[in-house]
């Protein structure tokens, strides 16, 4: 008995040791679980805090507001810390600081009041290069002038600004044979200036095409601009370029209108795609906050030679039908509803005219496939990919021939490359249909474009793409600064009003436009050399109108009292 009990207590030692052992395993593995979850749950919240700042930068206002209420009510002890700390170190201060009796002689005299401006600024005060013209009457030709009235402008040249002094002519004229009235002043004649294309402006057009150029071509801001004529000693306020830009638009604008009817007309292709742009709304009477509208900027090239931005408010059928009024060329654009209604004839002038042809964009279709194997990793978007850049590899290789040699080359060789892509895309959209995602997404926009993706085979002169940009496909011009606009109210158009850049970013990238078919020219440009041009009407650059709705000079007049079609000759 003894023996058997020995034994007995020697097994329930040796099962305690066991399962003493198997709980310090358990417990290492729970503490390897518990820290791994622990990692697992502090990842998951930065990512959370990195989706939500970056759906906040994209969707959200840039402003960095805070409910300051709700902070002093959370942190009420310490905002009474503070307080009674600044109180107490301004006491310390007043007490430091020596007070000047009145009747004190040593006592600093105060400042004068510095005087408002008025008038025009002087430039024969700047400390910049000088050059002169003289201006001279042809009716007095031989006879000396008595004097010159001068008058500045500031150009640009290499180097820098540069002063203008323009001297005009004054004459007295060769006494007549009646006689003067007793006491009557002597009449004096001044050349009168020539006609130009910004009267009575402060800065010759050299200038202002140098301003534009930088703006438009090269992406530079105002403000930027502002500060490096400052640097070269001559101050310029961004509001002031704004309005000679919008001046520019309205004055160039029959030239914007001209080409765009002549496209219409004439053109073989017309390429276009929308960019939606937020619009920030006027305040309202006690509401401070609004949330931001939704327009858009349609971007139409034709023919490769121009391009032209059209803002539309709404993104339907009926918007780009009245854009396209009358052409009956061929349309490339995505796959988006909304044109479905121009190639089925919606969008004719007349009822005997043929509708436009439709030409699908492989920057479009590669877009899907470029999603597909970027975020889902897979490998038939892969193959896609390298199957659609061969097609753009040729297409850039025979860019500089004729569209009679490229047509050749097209059937030669890329409608092979195509016929078998769209096999094989049928096969893998066999396998994937089934199957939500941006693989079945992408083969399915494929499959069900064949027949405007293979257009591009017809005819040399039609483009693979309608990318003018490398960047993201579809049309894509100077829009990258375009992201927040405030709406002006545009008197004489019974239509939505066009979009002017807001004052707070200073990156407004296009001046205010307004157009009464409802189709906005915001600008016009050529792909090599671009320069945007506004199609608003105002008063000149010089004029310093206030919107009634706002605290400071507006930069975009609200009001129509100029022509900005007539002519400037």
């Amino acid at each position: 008995m003894l023996q058997s009990a020995l034994q007995d207590r020697q097994q329930l030692a040796e099962r305690v040791a066991q399962l003493e052992a198997a709980l310090a395993s358990t417990q290492s593995t729970l503490a390897q679980v518990i820290a791994e979850r622990d990692k697992l749950l502090r990842a998951y919240e930065q990512l959370k805090e990195q989706l939500e700042l970056l759906r906040r930068r994209i969707f959200v206002a840039k402003a960095e507001r805070i409910d300051t209420a709700q902070m002093e009510m959370e942190f009420a002890e310490t905002k009474a810390k503070l307080d009674a700390l600044v109180r107490q170190i301004d006491g310390d201060a007043a007490a430091e600081t020596p007070t000047d009796t009145p009747g004190d002689p040593s006592a600093p005299p105060p400042a004068p009041a510095r005087p408002k401006p008025t008038g025009r600024r002087n430039l024969g005060e700047l400390d910049l290069p000088e050059e002169r013209v003289e201006l001279r009457d042809p009716a007095f030709e031989g006879q000396d002038p008595i004097g010159f009235e001068e008058s500045f402008k500031v150009k640009y040249r290499r180097g820098g600004p540069v002063r203008v002094v323009v001297a005009r002519a004054i004459y007295k004229p060769v006494a007549t044979t009646e006689p003067e009235a007793q006491g009557a002043q002597p009449v004096l004649v001044t050349t009168p200036m020539p006609k130009e294309l910004f009267p009575r402006g402060l800065l010759a057009p050299s200038m202002i095409a140098r301003l534009l150029v930088q703006k438009y071509r090269w992406g530079l801001p105002f403000h930027r601009q502002a500060r490096m004529l400052a640097a070269d000693g001559f101050g310029l306020d961004d509001g002031t370029m704004c309005r000679y830009a919008e001046d520019a638009g309205a004055t160039l604008g029959c030239i914007v209108e001209a080409m765009a009817k002549e496209a219409r007309a004439t053109a073989f292709c017309l390429s276009t795609d929308a960019t939606g742009v937020c619009i920030q709304p006027e305040p309202l009477a006690g509401r401070q906050r609004q949330a931001c509208r939704k327009g858009h900027f349609f971007v139409v090239m034709a023919d490769a030679d121009h391009v032209f931005f059209e803002f539309q408010p709404k993104h339907t059928s009926a918007a780009v039908c009245e854009m396209f009024r009358g052409f009956n060329g061929y349309i490339q654009a995505d796959a988006h509803v909304i044109y479905d209604a121009i190639f089925r004839g919606e969008a004719r002038a007349c009822d005997g005219d043929k509708p436009p042809l439709e030409v699908g964009c492989w920057s479009h279709c590669r877009r899907r496939f470029w999603e597909a194997a970027i975020i889902g990793k897979h490998a038939a978007a892969r193959e896609a990919l390298l199957r659609i850049d061969k097609l753009f590899e040729l297409e850039d290789q025979w860019k500089h021939l004729a569209p009679v040699q490229r047509h050749a080359r097209r059937q030669q060789v890329s409608r092979r490359l195509v016929d078998d892509f769209f096999a094989w895309a049928k096969e893998q959209y066999a396998l994937f249909k089934d199957t939500r995602g941006l693989l079945a997404s992408a083969f399915g926009y494929a499959v069900r474009q064949q027949d405007a993706l293979c257009r591009f085979l017809d005819d040399g002169r039609l483009p693979l793409t309608s990318r003018v940009g490398g960047r993201r496909g579809g049309v894509q011009a100077a829009l990258v600064r375009v992201r927040r606009f405030r709406l002006r109210a545009r008197v004489g158009f019974a239509i939505a009003p066009s979009p002017a850049p807001a004052t707070s970013n200073r990156t407004g990238g296009f001046p205010a436009s307004g157009s009464p078919r409802g189709c906005h020219h915001v600008g016009v440009m050529r792909p090599s050399r671009p320069a945007l041009l506004s199609r608003d009407g105002g008063s000149g650059p010089g004029s310093h109108r206030r919107d009634p709705r706002c605290r400071t000079p507006s930069r975009y007049s609200t009001s129509t009292n100029r022509n900005p079609f007539a002519s400037t000759s």
